[in-house]
């Protein structure tokens, strides 16, 4: 990038961004005049849609940190035994992994009429009611509290060795070790991503839709999907939509602060990657060499080794259940089905072009926030600068949506402009996730070569070609795997634009479950679990390439 246009990429990327996101705001602002807002604040229907969206996102947040905690000191206290690479992997990927799929495996297992149930039968002993706060925290545990375990582990593994060696010395007890060592490593991270849980919580669509059991159970997104679908009452889904949007940025903007102290990103770990890495930071094997009398301990090790078994069981047992019940008599009609081949495709479609858009955006921002952090000192503007590709944060898709459909309703049929919206609002989703993916690498690598690369006189594609590119390619392969498996897992978009004529298969999914054709609803699940898995692997394979050498930090 040369010194007169190293600003073009990110102004192009910022224009992009605010045409996407102010254009359909504006367009909700101008509906919002017309709104009766004193009739709204006495409604009951909307306090209690509101009250119910901050209970289950707040509940969601306490069990999942809750239980991720024990979890997380479980597996650093037990460094080795058969599967646990296999498991800290599930625990990872539980972020990219489509929603509707949890929903489908959690309902196999923990349903009426699923495996637990039948396992309980012989006993006279009845489960309740997956749908309703209950399933919902169920699947919001689910999804959340394995990334948290991973993160805390990651913080907990990461104390340097010369406080475990003198923990050693000083004879510590196990409870003395936890209290000066490991909390500390743990308790850094928990307002950061208490904050992360609660904002994925109270922005979940999917979950509440599936598993919500009724109006009673109704979040702020699925009440917008419910007015423009079904009631077609805009002003009703403004009014959330903007509702919506103050509570997320207010949301945002407690994260930045938080984000902000020292402290609190010096103990937060591999944020960069969210956890998803493929490997842990520090010394696993500091507890078993230095404290022996804790391996001595029998009762303490059992209860962490079933501690450890009852959450393979949880986040693995789904997965399971996906994979068997995709296999029955209907496994091939459903696979030869003109409307699942053309949800497959359209999936296929949407994963990759949104991939693409939300990787170009990210770059575009990173080469000018590159700029201006390393080569003009400016770090400051560069990160404010990447802060525009985390707009989605505080514009949903539900909201990010419905602006869109209020923009483009007296201009086109918007149902006929599914498959763009699609892509674009999925590529807005992905790209905070791509831009923490990224950053590091490619800010990194920059300031250690760029006295060199002003030197010898390097910019522009000879740049790219000979430094950028060894250095990001592995990331660059991570970050489009991570891209197109969200988006080829979301529901939001397609569900408000999608219709009988444009399908994904997160919405085939949703309509053969919501339609009790569950043996073509598991069929369904199981080609998309394929295709996310196909999509992150072959992508990283063929983008990532192969093994590259590790750069200096």
């Amino acid at each position: 990038m040369t010194r007169n246009n190293w600003w073009l990429p990110g102004l192009s990327a910022s224009l992009l961004i605010a045409a996407l996101t102010l254009l359909p705001f504006a367009a909700m602002i101008a509906s919002a005049g017309q709104l009766d807002w004193s009739s709204l604040a006495g409604d009951t229907y909307l306090r209690r849609v509101v009250r119910f969206s901050f209970l289950q996102a707040s509940l969601s947040t306490l069990l999942s940190l809750t239980l991720a905690i024990p979890l997380a000191l479980a597996l650093a206290h037990l460094p080795r035994f058969p599967g646990r690479g296999l498991l800290l992997h599930a625990m990872s990927l539980t972020l990219v992994l489509p929603t509707i799929i949890a929903i489908y495996g959690l309902v196999a297992v923990f349903g009426q009429k699923g495996w637990l149930a039948s396992w309980l039968a012989p006993l006279n002993v009845e489960l309740p009611s997956i749908y309703g706060l209950g399933g919902i925290l169920l699947a919001h545990v689910f999804l959340n509290m394995p990334l948290a375990a991973r993160v805390m582990l990651q913080s907990i593994e990461a104390i340097p060795s010369n406080q475990w060696r003198l923990a050693s010395q000083l004879g510590m007890p196990e409870r003395t070790v936890l209290r000066h060592l490991e909390w500390p490593a743990i308790a850094g991270m928990l307002i950061p991503f208490a904050l992360l849980i609660f904002t994925l919580c109270f922005t979940s669509f999917a979950i509440v839709m599936t598993l919500g059991g009724g109006p009673r159970a109704t979040t702020i997104e699925v009440a917008i999907y419910q007015a423009v679908r079904f009631d077609f009452d805009l002003a009703r889904a403004v009014a959330l939509a903007l509702l919506q949007l103050g509570f997320c940025l207010v949301l945002m903007l407690l994260g930045t602060a938080v984000r902000s102290r020292d402290v609190t990103s010096g103990a937060v770990g591999d944020a960069g990657s969210l956890g998803l890495s493929s490997t842990l930071s520090g010394d696993t094997h500091h507890w078993r060499q230095l404290h022996p009398a804790l391996r001595r301990s029998r009762t303490g090790r059992s209860l962490k080794a079933l501690c450890v078994m009852l959450a393979s069981l949880f986040i693995l047992l789904p997965l399971v259940a996906l994979v068997v019940s995709a296999i029955n008599p209907r496994t091939l009609a459903v696979i030869t089905d003109d409307s699942t081949l053309r949800a497959a495709g359209n999936t296929l479609i949407a994963a990759l072009a949104a991939s693409t858009i939300a990787v170009g955006l990210a770059l575009a921002l990173l080469t000018s926030s590159r700029y201006l952090s390393v080569r003009r000192r400016q770090v400051r503007a560069g990160h404010r600068l990447q802060l525009v590709g985390n707009v989605i944060l505080v514009l949903p898709p539900l909201v990010l949506g419905t602006g869109l459909f209020l923009l483009l309703r007296p201009l086109a049929d918007v149902f006929s402009l599914a498959l763009i919206l699609v892509i674009l609002v999925n590529a807005l989703m992905a790209l905070p996730f791509v831009l923490r993916i990224l950053e590091a690498p490619f800010i990194n690598a920059a300031k250690h070569q760029d006295r060199l690369i002003q030197s010898l006189g390097i910019q522009g594609w000879s740049r790219w070609r000979w430094l950028d590119w060894p250095v990001i390619r592995r990331p660059l392969g991570h970050a489009c795997g991570v891209a197109a498996t969200l988006a080829a897992g979301d529901l939001s978009a397609i569900a408000l634009f999608g219709s009988t004529q444009w399908q994904t298969l997160p919405l085939l999914l949703y309509q053969r479950m919501g339609s009790y054709r569950l043996d073509e609803a598991a069929v369904t699940g199981g080609m998309l679990l394929l295709l996310c898995i196909l999509l992150y692997l072959g992508l990283q394979r063929i983008v990532g390439g192969r093994a590259m050498p590790a750069v200096a930090k």
